[in-house]
């Protein structure tokens, strides 16, 4: 079987990802190799997510390489992918799921959102937490924060806001444990769909035999 080439964005959770992947491979005696892609969603940090477009905005670029050929497989975070994918590919796999859940990540002890004795300021890029919030939490504050983990959490620590929102996986992927101070319920913070899990997508196209083997690999559903 030839070399699999892997398609990821190129952040310090999207890498963790496909690393993730590539070992499930190895496991299997399935050779890979790792190629590093720009999306849009990580090339315009100063635009929100929502005024950009779809969650395609993470995902197009690595599709047109599945297309292509370029690349065999792509790895996406399962919540950045979108609910419909265009007819030219297919999921053919979602890894072990880590914890759904929703934290608040702050650098001050003693925050929390149904104790907190001030108005916090909460920084999130996510409409669906956004949201939740002001159902739940009106009197607190939300501010959007994009980019990736570390750079979100360099706002923090300069001033933009109390706490970030975030989901468990990828705080906990990227060793940020110490710094969660409250863990949400999934009764009022409901996660988004696949929230803890990678995403394998592909194009149709991919030769059977491979996309069999990929799947048993790495598929845990």
């Amino acid at each position: 079987m030839r070399k699999i080439k892997i398609g990821t964005r190129g952040s310090k959770l999207a890498l963790w990802q496909a690393y993730h992947v590539q070992d499930l491979l190895n496991n299997s005696g399935i050779e890979s190799e790792i190629v590093i892609i720009d999306t849009k969603g990580d090339q315009i940090l100063d635009v929100s997510i929502s005024k950009i477009g779809s969650k395609g905005v993470f995902t197009q670029e690595l599709e047109d390489q599945l297309l292509d050929g370029r690349i065999d497989i792509a790895v996406h975070s399962a919540k950045d992918m979108q609910s419909n994918l265009p007819e030219e590919f297919e999921i053919i796999a979602f890894t072990k799921r880590e914890r759904a859940n929703d934290v608040l990540l702050s650098n001050q002890s003693g925050i929390s959102l149904k104790n907190s004795d001030k108005p916090l300021v909460l920084g999130t890029s996510s409409t669906r937490r956004v949201a939740t919030l002001k159902h739940f939490y009106p009197h607190l504050k939300t501010v959007e924060v994009r980019g990736n983990l570390q750079t979100r959490i360099r706002k923090m620590e300069e001033g933009l806001c109390d706490a970030l929102l975030l989901a468990y996986a990828g705080v906990h992927r990227m060793g940020y444990n110490d710094r969660i101070v409250e863990e949400l319920s999934l009764e009022e913070f409901i996660p988004a769909v696949g929230q803890g899990s990678v995403a394998i997508e592909s194009s149709r196209n991919l030769d059977f035999a491979i996309r069999n083997q990929i799947v048993e690999a790495c598929n845990d559903f």
